[in-house]
């Protein structure tokens, strides 16, 4: 039986965005933490958590550990006494370590991650009779319908993308799993989650901000055409830089449909998750969601700002088979593809139990100043890839 009295937590995926907040945010509240994991790219697990915790500006001494397992083996690839031992002296479990591809090419990979290597997790977690499995989740394992989606087990139906999918599928198996051994489970389920709402700290630039980045390079592409070989090309396409310094760059942003996008800062994330986590009447489906999420124009319109342009309009309905596109479009097209969906998205989310679980904990409003703060956090740090980023 687990020793809960020590405030003990094994958290896995403590190197990806979501799980290292989470690291960050249980040990400044004093728990102790086992990360599980992998070594990566040269470097150990040790190596990996430590430059997080650098970077995170956090001393945790004594409080927090690590074990290199593997999830695709029985008892985490560890020896006996090594599991023996983990399994004494852990008091919850949060499983965050995840596959983020939406890629069907890297289905195999996904379903592997998310889905197959789950059940050694799941035999841990009887193994150690843990007080509390936390799973998070993705609001859009839900799937794609129409109307509100519930905070409830997932019943079937399409997905946007194989990750989608296989939220879906690693849902019903923790539920069966701890329906079958007793074990309390918490399943959260984020919608969009990006950069923290104060400090725009972030360690991915994925989703919204692989969208302003798109827009960046396409606006470099044509004012190096303009500046260094007179726009002759650009101004084909009316492209233009203005008397004000802007660049006029026409470029229709073609969707189905109107869109939202449902998008909550990492710190209103963490928040939420230590609530749920710290209250000892928690169990079910959580969505960390927003309850007021900007529509698609309220983003173009932020980027535009951000990044000094204008032109950018929003083209509803499919596109004709005779429409011809300006470079700019091809270029966002190809570089949008796999985000796509979510930028026509009217999926909204019952919030009922996170309300109540959290006291209604608000969500900090995104406005300009948040959007503003969090890319120029983006671009100061190039996107992430500055040496020594700890990504």
């Amino acid at each position: 039986m687990a020793n809960n009295s020590d405030r003990s937590i094994v958290l896995t995926g403590a190197t990806g965005f979501l799980g290292a907040f989470l690291m960050a945010g249980l040990l400044e509240r004093g728990y102790r933490v086992t990360v599980l994991g992998r070594s990566s790219n040269g470097r150990s697990l040790v190596e990996r958590v430590s430059s997080l915790t650098r970077w995170f500006g956090i001393h945790a001494d004594n409080r927090l550990s690590c074990v290199e397992a593997d999830f695709s083996k029985k008892h985490l690839g560890l020896d006996d006494h090594i599991y023996g031992s983990l399994c004494a002296h852990t008091g919850k479990l949060i499983h965050c370590a995840s596959d983020t591809s939406f890629l069907e090419r890297n289905r195999a990979r996904v379903m592997e991650m998310n889905v197959k290597s789950i059940s050694a997790l799941l035999e841990f977690a009887e193994d150690a009779a843990v007080e509390k499995f936390y799973y998070i989740s993705s609001a859009y394992a839900s799937g794609i319908r129409d109307g509100i989606c519930l905070e409830s087990p997932v019943t079937g139906g399409s997905f946007t993308n194989v990750y989608e999918e296989s939220k879906a599928m690693a849902e019903n198996s923790v539920i069966s799993a701890c329906e079958r051994t007793g074990i309390p489970l918490c399943i959260l389920r984020p919608s969009i989650v990006f950069g923290h709402s104060g400090t725009g700290m972030a360690l991915k630039f994925n989703a919204l901000y692989y969208a302003v980045k798109s827009l960046l390079v396409i606006r470099d592409i044509f004012i190096k055409d303009i500046l260094e070989q007179g726009g002759v090309r650009a101004g084909q396409w009316g492209f233009r830089l203005e008397s004000d310094g802007m660049l006029r760059m026409p470029l229709g942003i073609r969707l189905k449909t109107m869109g939202i996008v449902n998008l909550v800062p990492v710190d209103y994330f963490v928040e939420a998750a230590m609530r749920i986590i710290e209250e000892p009447g928690s169990f079910g489906i959580y969505h960390i969601t927003s309850d007021n999420p900007p529509e698609i124009t309220a983003l173009m319109e932020y980027a535009e700002r951000f990044l000094h342009i204008r032109g950018i309009r929003l083209v509803l309905g499919s596109l004709a088979r005779n429409s011809e596109l300006n470079p700019a479009e091809e270029l966002f097209n190809k570089f949008m593809e796999q985000y796509r969906p979510y930028l026509a998205d009217t999926r909204s989310f019952d919030r009922s139990r996170i309300d109540r679980i959290t006291g209604g904990l608000a969500v900090p409003p995104f406005h300009y100043e948040v959007f503003r703060r969090c890319m120029n956090y983006a671009v100061q740090n190039n996107w992430g890839r500055i040496n020594g980023f700890p990504c």
